[in-house]
């Protein structure tokens, strides 16, 4: 038990790290690793589904940290927080619900897959000749319920998905990850809910609310909330190139994490 803790502190400290550098919420760190932690003590049926509602609601306090440290920079676009914020909301809660219908294995591949996608549009730096001003309202609404419908069923805040959508529109990186970070929020606060309400009907360990684990809630949420500003920090002296390269490669890693599980 005690190993279990120090790993989920580590766990803890290291995505909440990344979430503040690459405002990506933490999620996509903690799903791959969680699912190892947690899989001797959970029944296959609902391990992923518990992953999952536990890392989002583990990102609703690494992103209140992350956009507090993000928002002292002055970095965050708030407009573009919030034309993305009530579809994201309706996707997130959407997202949370739909999972509750899908295999283990089916989620796996999901969440491998789309984060294959999102190393390679990183690496590859693609980009639109487009603004974010020129963007319509239509464009916004769909992107933030599928941002939402996506980040809810794969466990991530949203900042995965979100800051390659704001760097194609020629958003400087900074900005994408701080504003992104702020995204993460209402997404992980509403696929939380939606993964407690559907996890209720189900026979779960004890120490859980639905389909959230209280115990490593607890020990990572701690932990992300102490290291999230420190990524946010030190993402406002580093190169960008490098950043969205390494990004890139590390995303590629824990897709096969989770392709090998």
């Amino acid at each position: 038990m005690n190993e279990i803790f120090l790993l989920l502190l580590l766990l803890g400290a290291f995505s909440g790290f990344i979430a503040g550098l690459l405002g990506i919420g933490g999620g996509i760190i903690i799903v791959p690793v969680l699912l190892y932690l947690l899989a001797p003590t959970i029944s296959q049926s609902v391990l992923m589904h518990t992953v999952i509602g536990t890392t989002l609601a583990v990102t609703v306090f690494t992103s209140i940290s992350s956009v507090y440290a993000h928002n002292r920079h002055g970095a965050i676009l708030w407009k573009s927080f919030i034309k993305l914020m009530p579809t994201v909301l309706l996707g997130a809660f959407s997202g949370a619900l739909i999972a509750n219908f899908m295999s283990f294995d089916f989620l796996r591949i999901i969440f491998a897959c789309f984060v294959i996608i999102v190393a390679l549009t990183m690496w590859f730096g693609l980009t639109t000749s487009s603004h974010l001003d020129q963007l319509s309202q239509w464009v916004w609404s769909s992107v933030g319920f599928i941002i939402g419908l996506v980040s809810a069923i794969v466990g991530i805040g949203g900042g995965t998905m979100t800051t390659p959508f704001l760097i194609y529109n020629n958003v400087k990186i900074k900005n994408a990850i701080a504003t992104s970070a702020a995204v993460g929020m209402p997404i992980s606060i509403a696929g939380s809910f939606g993964f407690i309400v559907t996890g209720l009907s189900q026979e779960l360990p004890t120490s859980g609310i639905g389909y959230i684990n209280l115990n490593a809630l607890i020990t990572l949420g701690i932990a992300t909330v102490i290291f999230a500003p420190i990524g946010a920090k030190v993402t406002h002296s580093v190169d960008s190139k490098k950043l969205k390269k390494g990004f890139s490669i590390f995303l590629g890693f824990l897709a096969a994490m989770v392709l090998m599980f």
